[in-house]
């Protein structure tokens, strides 16, 4: 009896052969086995990991930052900026990311830059359609969180004087002009512009970071400073809600990161190692140098650090290992303290929270580092060609984001400006923005 259960069930056995036989008969079965459940829960999970980076995490980690009478306007920027984004995702910006129609590998057109429009309001995304492993409904979802945040990052640079009006009108623009054709350029496939040239951005170290930096200092910049700024001290009004942030964007990160293999595999659990490794590498070096340099280490500083640390990881935490997490994380750590402070007072910029600071300088680093770092001898999964040859071609993409988004999202600015106007009133700015701007207080005194 054991022998005959042992052939009978063996899939070697008749009943291997009955349901090779029924399988090849009902294609349906087939195309259910391409979805993979693991790799499913694993992205459903990522995309909620991600949306918590901006909501709640960046919300706090900015909230905290700003002064008390504009701790609402930054948190009601990253709510509505995640309502507004989602909406446009919907309509048309799935679809010019990822509508890969008249593209092919090797040829420059049109759609090397941006996608058609064959998925606006998402057409084509039913119950049964796949993308790989996953449900596209997953994929979709996951790649929205990416399209709420890269945005959100920006609210930092101009906060406490942008109008809210005009804010929501540059986001609208800014993710259409810029954000969505960065990504359709680097992950659509074959055909896309840095794609072609082999650029290695596993998970937004151009698309997201360098991408919102430089949009970021461009703003910063065409808005003006502070008024009081650099004379009148502006710190941080409760340290603690920032703290917060910056815990849940680092717990988020994984989401980010080792979710972009979009699989529950071993390339998963290395992204979530090496994150790991980079971003209290970066926290310690940035401790480090600020307790070198000011005689203290300050809570801003180390939660500022692993931002960077997380930052610089990005491109890089499909491919690299151990040994250059921690090359990535002491050169973001230390790099990006240098931006924040030396380089942003040289300059006379007012970044208010260092989005140019971390996002974009720490966006370089990493991205440049992964053409040194994905190569074998430091322990990465190793390049088709020279390391030379790859760190030319991530420094290219590099220059290429910051003159794209750069021109691009100063001509935005500037026909706002015109039209709307950029600015609060200067007594709307003293007064704050949580009064001003939504006619509540974030404290009851």
């Amino acid at each position: 009896m054991k022998r005959l259960f042992g052939v009978l069930f063996n899939t070697k056995g008749l009943a291997g052969v009955a349901l090779g036989f029924i399988t090849s008969l009902a294609p349906s079965l087939a195309l259910a086995d391409e979805l993979n459940s693991g790799d499913t829960a694993w992205m459903i999970t990522a995309t909620v990991l991600v949306l918590m980076m901006t909501i709640p995490g960046l919300s706090l980690f900015y909230a905290g930052m700003v002064r008390s009478k504009n701790v609402l306007s930054v948190m009601m920027q990253c709510f509505a900026i995640t309502c507004l984004v989602t909406v446009i995702w919907v309509v048309y910006g799935y679809s010019m990311a990822f509508d890969t129609t008249g593209m092919e590998a090797g040829v420059f057109n049109l759609n090397s830059i941006i996608g058609g429009f064959g998925n606006t309001f998402l057409q084509g995304i039913s119950v049964d359609s796949m993308s790989g492993t996953i449900p596209e409904s997953v994929f979709a979802s996951f790649q929205l969180t990416f399209a709420i945040i890269t945005p959100a990052l920006i609210v930092g640079a101009f906060a406490e004087r942008m109008k809210f009006s005009t804010m929501m009108v540059f986001i609208a623009i800014w993710v259409t002009v810029c954000y969505f054709p960065m990504v359709h350029m680097v992950w659509a496939g074959d055909g896309g512009l840095l794609w072609d040239w082999g650029v290695i951005d596993f998970a937004g170290g151009t698309v997201v970071h360098i991408n919102a930096g430089i949009a970021g200092l461009v703003a910063a910049i065409m808005l003006g400073k502070r008024k009081g700024y650099p004379s009148v001290a502006m710190p941080p009004h409760n340290l603690t809600l920032s703290v917060i942030g910056a815990s849940m964007l680092w717990v988020g990160w994984f989401g980010f990161n080792a979710g972009s293999e979009l699989a529950a595999d071993t390339t998963t659990g290395m992204a979530m190692l090496v994150t790991q490794i980079a971003t209290a590498t970066a926290a310690l070096a940035w401790m480090i140098v600020e307790w070198n340099a000011h005689g203290k280490p300050s809570v801003l500083g180390i939660i500022t650090g692993a931002v960077a640390g997380l930052v610089a990881i990005t491109p890089a935490s499909g491919t690299v290992g151990p040994q250059g997490a921690l090359l990535i994380g002491v050169a973001a750590g230390a790099g990006c303290f240098f931006a924040s402070t030396t380089l942003k007072r040289a300059m006379g910029y007012d970044d208010s929270l260092d989005v140019f600071g971390v996002h974009a300088v720490g966006g370089i680093i990493g991205a440049i580092l992964t053409g040194l770092c994905t190569s074998s001898a430091w322990g990465g999964v190793g390049l088709d060609g020279s390391t030379a040859t790859q760190i030319w071609i991530q420094t290219k993409s590099v220059l290429f984001t910051i003159i794209y988004t750069g021109v691009l999202t100063a001509i935005i600015l500037m026909v706002l400006d015109a039209v709307m106007g950029l600015r609060v009133t200067e007594e709307e700015e003293v007064g704050g923005l949580d009064v001003n701007s939504h006619n509540e207080r974030g404290y009851i005194i």
